[in-house]
């Protein structure tokens, strides 16, 4: 290995001296005539394949120009170029800096009208921290865009927005409360605006669709955002932001099932010199179910303002309020001795129980100061506080088409503080470019949940009959909780807490050869991670993990990538069967892939290979329920797969968003599970097999029908490995889900409609409980409907 990294040095040693010899390049800075940065415009070499776009402080740099004369072009969409002449000489980088004849705000409403209408994006948004193209990133990075969301009808976050990444997949979880993602084999973390809001296992509240500009999907581990997470990735969810101009949307949609919703979007300017900005998003729902007697209300308020003290230094303030009624949480699921063994809209709920009540409240706060040409820093802090009452369904015992229901208290409060600091610098050193970016992550977590109290709804002797259920008052009456102590007494007393402070500290360089053509990345996190669960002392974990990355660009479109990563995840929530403490997991992944962007960047593909490997790791038993939550010990697990992404505007009016997944997760070495139901070799559940999706989008782009279009996608899931641990050997049925609708768009207003399950299929998903001798599974809604009115102003 040491020879290795010689001979890698040495070579690219010369080549940076040969290209000193041969080559230049010229860098500058590009900005409005109110003097602040042109943000992601075009900067090219006229009759040269060179070129680059702006960064977010208007920086840009082109390399590998020969000695000579050019003349460089600045350009946005519908605005007109400006043109410079500049003098390339040899190992030497020339400064040409650009001012544009419009402010800032008329240029943001080019670029972001033009932004809207993409279904693939180009940069990261600010919170994942690279200060780079994703073409350039050595990472597999995935971006779900707005208008994906709007043309697919998304409304929440489990709405069926996994589709549009390769190997995501959801496990059990209870209906809209929360999403449960895995992808390459295990749950990825779940992000907001850079800050990990996990906090538990059932959790954060799914985000309302009406506040979200896009999500970005990072593949494997992500050391620049943080290390003590799980290796197979994270989502990033980005909330709107103002823009500068002074606009608005107001939506209204209705569906089968007694859906209503309607949506608000408002963005303009508070002050007449436009520093001081807002964004204020309203949504509102009501929304049943296929299911009789579930419900899925919510209301969310989103402001948001920011505030340009001066070309440098700008402050953002963003809240985040969601409310949501839904039913029993238990709602959700049948409990049967075969899966699907009763029609698609059975339930075995009780009408009559309280609902479940959420509030989820989120605050941000962002400050970002550029230092000088080079160097920005940012400063962050985000509060989190979500409080949950009502209960959980679940059965006391499964005989035949007889259940005895049972529903358990399930009060719940969760409060998160994080903030960090990032500085990022872009700087050359001779012909080498250093992109640097360190930072320093703290927050503290708090969970409190009370499971101790539980009610069997069915008398002894009376059981609910599948077959010819009764949805009248159950036999032993409608349960009454004592809440008399507080949500934490009573936590405390029931064993629910959860607690940890954590802190992280972060360096990166990436190093650029060759005009930035080759780009080397040595980059490590030190990690400390204090917490306890469940009532148990606390556990604390310090590890460094380091960080390796190559990505080489063969020419401006192409480029080749290799990472390897690490992460450190502690285990305090696991409560051993056997008894005993549990290891951190350490995880590592190594990955190699190709990245290309076609005829000029109007579409993207992305073709990745992994191996994640994940030691010491803890899984919760067939046994294990939120009242008495139990692992067992499974050892070291490996996951390796396949995964190609393609997204983007194939023709002129046609965008096409495609993907497929080769995901394989086995175990490879076990652990303390001493009643030999796992081996060396067996399946660790949580993915499928083959992971396929598609979405297309036509719209006509000129005649009377102008503005008109068709939609359509599919999604397959085959060999299917989303159950749980059990001893069942009853394995999951292939998944196929096809939906299609008809729009029309024209300047100010957009009709939609979507036809979802467009052949009715039984769609359903479930595992097996050992304790209960019985199956459990979640049905999708059979063929349903959406229309949508939105109307700009």
């Amino acid at each position: 290995m040491k020879k290795l990294f010689t001979l890698i040095f040495t070579l690219l040693t010369v080549a940076t001296a040969f290209a000193q010899q041969q080559f230049g390049t010229v860098s500058g800075t590009v900005t409005t005539r109110d003097g602040s940065p042109a943000v992601y415009v075009s900067v090219g070499v006229k009759d040269h394949s060179n070129g680059n776009m702006t960064n977010d402080k208007g920086q840009y740099r082109i390399g590998r120009l020969r000695t000579g004369t050019y003349t460089v072009i600045v350009s946005a969409v519908n605005l007109g170029k400006q043109e410079k002449q500049v003098e390339i000489k040899a190992g030497e980088n020339t400064v040409l800096d650009f001012v544009l004849d419009v402010n800032n705000s008329e240029l943001q409403e080019v670029v972001i009208k033009e932004k809207n209408n993409k279904i693939k994006i180009d940069n990261p948004s600010q919170s994942l921290r690279l200060n780079e193209p994703l073409l350039e990133a050595a990472q597999n990075i995935q971006v779900v865009s707005n208008t994906a969301i709007r043309d697919q009808q998304i409304i929440s976050m489990s709405d069926g927005l996994i589709r549009n990444v390769s190997g995501a997949v959801r496990l059990e979880h209870w209906g809209d409360m929360y999403t449960n993602i895995t992808m390459r084999g295990s749950q990825i973390q779940a992000f907001r605006n850079g800050f990990n809001v996990v906090n538990s296992y059932w959790g954060p509240l799914t985000e309302d669709m009406s506040f979200v500009d896009h999500i970005e999907f990072v593949k494997g581990p992500a050391g620049f955002m943080v290390s003590n997470g799980d290796p197979a990735g994270l989502y990033n969810v980005v909330t709107k932001k103002p823009t500068g101009q002074t606009k608005g949307e107001f939506s209204l949609t209705s569906g089968s099932y007694g859906l209503y919703r309607a949506t608000l979007d408002l963005d303009g300017k508070l002050s007449k010199d436009g520093k001081l900005l807002y964004r204020l998003n309203l949504a509102g729902q009501k929304k049943g179910s296929h299911r009789p007697y579930e419900e899925n209300n919510r209301i969310s308020i989103a402001p948001v303002i920011s505030y340009q003290f001066d070309e440098n230094t700008k402050l953002t303030a963003e809240y985040t309020y969601q409310n949501a009624r839904m039913s029993d949480v238990g709602s959700f699921y049948v409990f049967g001795t075969e899966y699907a063994k009763y029609p698609v809209d059975f339930t075995q709920y009780q009408p009559g129980l309280a609902p479940t009540k959420i509030n989820d409240h989120s605050l941000f706060l962002k400050l970002d100061h550029r230092l000088n040409q080079n160097w920005t820093f940012a400063a962050e802090a985000s509060y989190f506080n979500y409080t949950q009452t009502g209960s959980s369904m679940w059965p006391a015992a499964v005989i035949g088409d007889s259940v005895y229901r049972s529903t358990g208290l399930w009060d719940a409060k969760s409060e998160m503080t994080m903030a960090r600091g990032t500085l990022t610098g872009d700087i050359t050193t001779g012909a080498v470019r250093h992109r640097i970016l360190g930072g320093i992550d703290v927050g503290t977590k708090k969970y409190f949940a009370d499971w101790s109290q539980s009610h069997q709804l069915d008398a002894p002797g009376t059981p609910f009959l599948n077959t010819d259920p009764n949805y009248g008052a159950p036999t032993n009456g409608y349960p009454e909780w004592d809440r008399t102590l507080d949500l934490e007494s009573r936590a405390i007393n029931a064993g629910g807490t959860q607690d940890q402070q954590y802190a992280g500290f972060y360096a990166q360089d990436e190093l650029g050869f060759l005009d930035n053509m080759i780009r080397l990345t040595i980059a490590g996190r030190y990690t400390y991670v204090k917490q306890s669960a469940f009532g148990s002392d606390p556990i604390s974990t310090k590890k460094f993990t380091p960080r390796f990355g190559l990505s080489v660009s063969a020419d401006k479109q192409t480029s080749f990538y290799g990472v390897y990563d690490q992460s450190v995840i502690p285990q305090a929530a696991a409560r051993l069967v056997n008894g005993g403490d549990v290891k951190p997991i350490t995880g590592s992944n190594i990955e190699f892939g190709v990245k290309r962007d076609w005829f000029g960047g109007n579409w993207n593909t992305t073709l990745a290979v992994y191996q994640i490997t994940k030691n010491n790791e803890a899984t919760p038993t067939a046994n294990s329920t939120p009242a008495n939550p139990e692992s067992m010990l499974l050892g070291q697990r490996r996951s390796k797969g396949i995964e190609f992404d393609l997204r983007g505007e194939i023709l002129p009016g046609f965008t096409l968003t495609a993907n497929y997944a080769l995901t394989s997760s086995k175990v490879t070495s076990v652990g303390d599970v001493t009643d030999g139901s796992i081996s060396v070799g067996d399946v660790v559940p949580g993915y499928a097999k083959h992971t396929i999706n598609g979405w297309l989008n036509y719209k006509l782009q000129s005649g009377v029908l102008k503005g008109s279009g068709v939609s359509a996608g599919f999604t397959s899931l085959i060999k299917r490995e989303t159950d749980t641990w059990s001893v069942s050997t009853v394995r999951l049925p292939d998944y196929f889900k096809f939906d299609a609708g008809l729009f029309w768009e024209g300047d100010k207003i957009r009709i939609a409609g979507n036809v979802f399950n467009v052949f009715n299929k039984y769609l359903y998903s479930g595992s097996y409980y050992s304790w209960l001798n019985a199956y459990y599974w979640q049905t999708e809604a059979p063929r349903n409907y959406r229309v949508s009115v939105s109307y700009r102003f």
